[in-house]
């Protein structure tokens, strides 16, 4: 799953629970510090790869005629484009790859920063926050779908895109986050 701005916090957060509660593994600073440091991380990357599908569209714009007049399928060509893009830039887009990288910063980062300490291969500590991050995608569409049917269920009908929906919607879905433990 392709993680957006809007779900950093709350992976951040994960990340720092399962970090907290983990056995692995001694903190040294805040359980604050360490979503900080991976939300930091996690945004930086997000960031990356909305500036690279930025350059992708401005391709795409710069040659509409052409595409026009070639019949060629847009969405495809945008998904050519920001491969190639990524990959001039270093960028991994397969999800495993990069957010296994995601895992290493944060545990260099943390490491560096003396915010953790550990006497065991990095790798399980590098497993456990890819785990996270992990876990927290494959519930968000879960917690989504659920989310979806309370606001249909709701006495007043809510318009998908208002403001309304939209603050009911991350109420609700923080509601969720916090009963299956992920605040």
């Amino acid at each position: 799953m392709k993680l957006k701005l809007t779900h950093i916090p709350h992976v951040a957060n994960k990340i720092a629970l399962d970090i907290a509660n983990s056995s692995l593994l001694e903190i040294k600073a805040p359980i604050e510090n360490i979503a900080n440091l991976s939300k930091t991380i996690l945004e930086e990357d997000i960031k990356k790869e909305l500036e690279i599908d930025q350059k992708a569209k401005n391709l795409l714009e710069e040659n509409l005629d052409e595409i026009e007049f070639m019949r060629a399928d847009e969405r495809q060509l945008f998904w050519m484009i920001k491969r190639q893009i990524a990959e001039q830039e270093n960028f991994l887009l397969s999800w495993e790859d990069r957010y296994n990288e995601i895992s290493h910063k944060i545990l260099d980062e943390l490491s560096l920063e003396g915010f953790i300490q550990f006497h065991i291969s990095e790798n399980l500590i590098k497993n456990l926050i890819f785990k996270s991050i992990d876990t927290y995608s494959k519930m968000y569409e879960e917690i989504e779908e659920e989310v979806i049917e309370k606001i249909k269920n709701y006495k007043r009908k809510l318009l998908v895109g208002t403001d309304e929906y939209e603050l009911v919607f991350e109420k609700l879905y923080e509601e969720e986050l916090k009963k299956k433990g992920f605040l």
